[in-house]
């Protein structure tokens, strides 16, 4: 397997890395969309959040609180993204979350309007989602 994430991990590619645990490990996106644009990453390939552990997701999302925090030293905000899977707009097929300083003058606005085709959903269509959900 020949994943960018992965060498991160081993080694192999360097980072700027701003926070390691056993289980994750954080550091400045490449290509930042802002300034302090942070990944963080599992070290155990998965390419779906379903896939991780329940203590590689415990680790994840505890590392993505923490540095949450010091995101927000950069900026008043912060965006907090996951793209799970290919369709999601995932580029990489491992999972990464996305750590991004946020202020109101960076035009991006809310994540609603990533979205031109937006569903119009009668009650039945609503009842058989939530029956899709509730029972899977």
């Amino acid at each position: 397997m020949d994943c960018i994430f992965c060498n991160i991990v081993s080694g192999k590619i360097p980072v700027r890395k701003i926070h390691e645990t056993f289980r994750s490990i954080a550091f400045l996106d490449a290509f930042p969309l802002t300034k302090g644009h942070t990944l963080v990453i599992p070290k155990t390939h998965c390419v779906k959040m379903q896939e991780m552990t329940e203590s590689d997701n415990a680790d994840l999302f505890e590392t993505v609180r923490i540095l949450t925090g010091k995101i927000e030293r950069l900026a008043p905000s912060s965006l907090v993204v996951i793209h799970n899977g290919k369709e999601s707009g995932q580029e990489i097929p491992h999972v990464h979350v996305h750590l991004i300083p946020r202020r109101q003058e960076d035009g991006v606005g809310p994540v609603h309007n990533m979205f031109t085709k937006k569903p119009t959903l009668n009650d039945n269509e609503l009842a058989d989602i939530v029956s899709i959900l509730k029972n899977s």
